[in-house]
């Protein structure tokens, strides 16, 4: 449990705490938001619409952040996760700006969301890939494909600043955010990085680098002059031959969007719990959402900010609410020219050091989640590690940086890339062929499912676990049946036919592995995951049956894992020929 989380993600915090956390999420990521549709519309010549690209990318990070924390239907996560200009979108986007102009550019963003919308949907179909184990590799190169940036910031200075300006602002700001986040007490540490990006910009405007002409100069309130790009619809050589990059960086997008939302999960709630994939599935749905709208205003794509989740860590506050607040601020920032003009004057080197301590929480936590799943799998280690260190040495050009620059339009040279996807294949080798058995999940199936798991044991020389492999499926069947009936008596909706049932079987390291996989029940079901790790001893009458198979559950089966998307239930069970002693 933990004990420093001072507001779940239903909590509604104080209304002046939540809009000054908003704020601070707002601050971590509108760097990104801005920084990175300047590099890409600068890098191939656009000068003239930059300032609308900008504009437009801000208000699209501010819109997609909202609907994260509202959730609309099955778009949004329910949790407070920013969005910001995504930086592995940099290269294909300033190839299509300089082969086709904003109109191509806004055509391949679009044509990417929709692909992201509609892997939303069907989520379920990659829950053998995406694994906590390939979102946890993503989540810890995350940091190592952002700090070269900030180590460089450090020593951004404008014309005849003093050199050590940078380092003392840096130091400052690294000293106030992790002082107050040791040491103070209460409501004190939330404002941690509050407090350091206020102390570095008091000693940066000391030594004359806060650009406060840039905030004077600017007006009050307005949008810059211009309008979106429209959409170049020639599909033209130039379109096919960006195409299959884009719908592959998306793809590369999704997973970094799978890692932020599973993180954030972990970090919103004191006890633990399963991941609910319906949410996942609905982080991926605004992510297309917000690069639907950034295509349509003619700007680069965005994705979820995986900084969001380390600032929980440091605050103590994952109420979706505060970012709402912050999505709120983004629209605000995007309507007030002098508010952005504020932001952007803050030093580099304060910005790079405030999001270094935010990057470095964040390592922890992609760690924990590889370290969780090396429990379960001990070959998850070997995937891990080869596949962030890959990800470390092509981020850092230390393997063949010539080719790997040219090869795919450098797509391979990012880090998150190369080490998600290599993750990903490794993933895939170990998946090993099934026994399939296609029914109803209904009692009646019983019998045929008893023949299935005999002959899968007797055909894998897992003789020994026979007994138990029987008495786990019989009480997965019962549990899924009563988990249903209890959903239909709540919803008060009358029982529909019997949803299809596809039960899978394999070994795995001398243990047999089942999936139950159903049509979802409803978005109210609760994970059987959970249910199992929290039976008490006291137990309502009403619900003695249900327990009783839940507790034989617990003991036939060595681990129990409940993923539910919206389309999709799937329950995965390892039993051991020995007996686990399960309590």
């Amino acid at each position: 449990m933990k004990e420093l989380l001072r507001y779940e993600v239903e909590d509604r915090p104080p209304r002046a705490l939540t809009f000054g956390l908003g704020l601070q999420l707002m601050a971590l990521g509108v760097n990104g938001a801005v920084l990175m549709p300047t590099i890409v519309f600068r890098a191939a010549g656009a000068d003239e619409i930059v300032f609308w690209a900008v504009f437009a990318s801000v208000l699209a990070c501010g819109v997609a952040t909202i609907l994260q924390a509202v959730r609309v239907g099955r778009i949004g996560s329910g949790y407070a996760v920013t969005h910001v200009s995504s930086a592995i979108f940099i290269s294909v986007c300033v190839e299509a700006l300089i082969q086709g102009g904003p109109g191509l550019l806004a055509v391949l963003v679009i044509i990417s969301a929709l692909a992201q919308a509609a892997l939303s949907v069907r989520l379920s179909l990659l829950h053998r890939l995406l694994t906590p184990i390939v979102t946890g590799t993503v989540v810890m190169l995350l940091p190592v494909t952002v700090m070269p940036h900030l180590f460089g910031m450090l020593h951004d200075l404008p014309p005849g600043a003093p050199p050590f300006a940078g380092p003392v602002c840096a130091g400052v700001t690294i000293s106030v955010i992790v002082g107050v986040a040791l040491k103070a007490r209460g409501p004190l540490r939330l404002w941690a990085p509050a407090a350091g990006l206020v102390a570095g910009s008091i000693v940066g405007g000391y030594f004359g680098i806060y650009e406060t002409a840039r905030v004077a100069d600017a007006a009050w309130i307005g949008i810059p002059a211009g309008r979106p790009p429209g959409l170049d619809l020639d599909f033209g050589p130039a379109f096919w031959a960006l195409l299959p990059a884009f719908l592959f960086v998306a793809l590369v997008g999704s997973t970094k969007s799978v890692a932020v939302a599973i993180a954030a999960q972990r970090a919103a709630w004191r006890r633990s719990r399963a991941v609910d994939f319906r949410a996942v599935q609905r982080s991926v749905a605004a992510e297309g959402a917000g690069n639907l709208l950034a295509g349509v205003a003619g700007t680069m794509p965005n994705t979820p900010n995986a900084n969001c989740v380390a600032a929980v860590e440091v605050t103590g506050v994952a109420s979706r609410t505060v970012g709402a607040a912050a999505g709120l601020a983004f629209v605000l920032l995007a309507l007030v020219p002098k508010a952005l003009a504020a932001v952007l004057a803050i030093p580099d080197a304060v910005v790079a050091a405030s999001i270094a301590v935010i990057m470095a929480m964040l390592f922890t936590v992609g760690m924990r989640e590889v370290v969780r799943s090396m429990g379960t799998n001990p070959r998850n280690g070997l995937i891990a590690g080869v596949s962030f260190w890959a990800g470390v040495a092509l981020e850092l050009d230390m393997i063949f940086p010539a080719f790997f620059a040219e090869f795919a339009g450098g797509v391979f040279s990012n880090g998150v890339t190369t080490g998600g996807l290599l993750a990903l294949l490794l993933t895939a080798l170990t998946v090993r062929r099934k026994g399939q058995l296609r029914g109803k999940l209904e009692v009646a199936e019983l019998p045929r499912i008893r023949e299935f798991v005999k002959t899968f044991a007797v055909r894998n020389g897992l003789e020994g676990a026979l007994g138990r492999l029987d008495a786990a499926s019989e009480e997965t069947l019962l549990t899924l049946l009563q988990s249903r009936g209890e959903v239909e008596e709540t919803e008060g909706a009358p029982a529909k036919g019997s949803p299809e049932l596809l039960l899978t079987a394999h070994e795995e390291d001398g243990e047999a592995v089942l999936e139950f996989r159903v049509g979802a029940a409803g978005s109210d079901e609760l994970n059987l995951q959970d249910r199992l790790e929290w039976l008490t001893e006291q137990t309502r009458a009403a619900r003695v049956e249900h327990e009783i198979s839940l507790r034989l559950l617990r003991h036939l089966a060595s681990s129990v894992r409940h993923q539910q998307f919206h389309d999709m239930d799937v329950l995965t069970l390892r039993v051991s020929a020995a007996d686990p002693g399960g309590s």
